[in-house]
């Protein structure tokens, strides 16, 4: 599988309660991993047991091994389409409340700190050659618009099946939309109806609530399993990582990517910190 977007390096600390403002508190463990939709996403894909390759900006900063490091150690192949850039990754500060998982975060995202001029024909140099086997499904979250687009168009041209993670509405959405097969929405999301752009598939996600599902034959919502959630950080990022996975298998159909997506999700909540749920999905791997 390939996925391009945002990577980030996360300091996650976990508390027994969030901090009033202007209060100081102790963090009961803190961990530091890579982030980002995309990100997250490839450590899923690689953890079912399928290839996963990044493609996303790190730089040259120390800062940008922590990342690189994660990464290798959980099965993901990174391509850094700027590798020289000086400035430091984007970074999320990260907050998980003990008691129920629930998390906040701060972060600065790459649309606004990424300056980097990408080369398209290097960017093209990366990808699969016509002696190279194609991905199953192209996963996108938006972040690196020029990444984005260009690798949406190469997807398309090849009948590659794009999924696009649109958690929030970015102004490269307008153009992106049109290329998508799968819209993967949060319910948050507030933007341009993908089905004004001609998307096929539409799913909004909620949180423990039902994911509903529309396409052009029918429409419908399925379930997410009831868990004790211990850690929320990134479960959105599970979810669209397993569900791209699952349309790379090509067999099933939208309700049924849709249930396996929600099974991987509800698996990584059960679960604190950033990659330890890992091993425990990665016995939910389709044949």
């Amino acid at each position: 599988m390939l996925l391009a977007g945002l990577c980030t390096v996360d300091q996650v600390q976990r508390v027994a309660e969030f901090p009033a403002p202007g209060e100081k508190v102790r963090s009961l463990s803190v961990d530091v991993a890579a982030g980002g939709p995309a990100t997250n996403a490839a450590v899923t894909v690689a953890a079912l047991g399928a290839g996963a390759t990044l493609f996303t900006v790190a730089g040259a900063h120390p800062l940008a091994a922590l990342a690189r490091a994660d990464l290798e150690a959980h099965g993901v192949d990174l391509v850094d389409l700027d590798p020289a850039r000086p400035d430091p990754p984007a970074i999320s500060a990260i907050v998980v409340r003990d008691s129920d998982g629930e998390r906040t975060v701060v972060s600065r995202n790459a649309h606004a700190s990424s300056r980097f001029v990408l080369s398209l024909r290097s960017l093209h140099a990366q990808l699969p050659q016509p002696e190279d086997e194609l991905p199953g499904c192209v996963l996108l979250d938006g972040h690196h618009p020029e990444v984005a687009t260009y690798t949406a168009r190469w997807a398309r041209e090849r009948g590659v099946p794009v999924v696009l993670d649109a958690g929030s509405w970015k102004p490269v959405f307008a153009e992106l939309l049109p290329l998508v097969d799968i819209a993967a929405c949060s319910s948050l999301y507030r933007g341009d109806d993908p089905r004004a752009h001609g998307v096929p598939v539409v799913i909004t996600t909620a949180g423990p609530d039902p994911v509903r599902w529309s396409t052009a034959d029918g429409s419908g919502e399925i379930p997410v399993p009831v868990t004790q959630a211990r850690d929320t950080l990134g479960a959105g990022d599970v979810w669209h990582g397993a569900f791209a996975y699952a349309v790379a298998r090509d067999t099933g159909d939208v309700p049924g990517w849709i249930e396996f997506a929600n099974e991987v999700a509800a698996e990584r909540v059960r679960h604190e910190g950033p990659r330890s749920w890992t091993a425990a999905v990665a016995k939910k791997g389709l044949p």
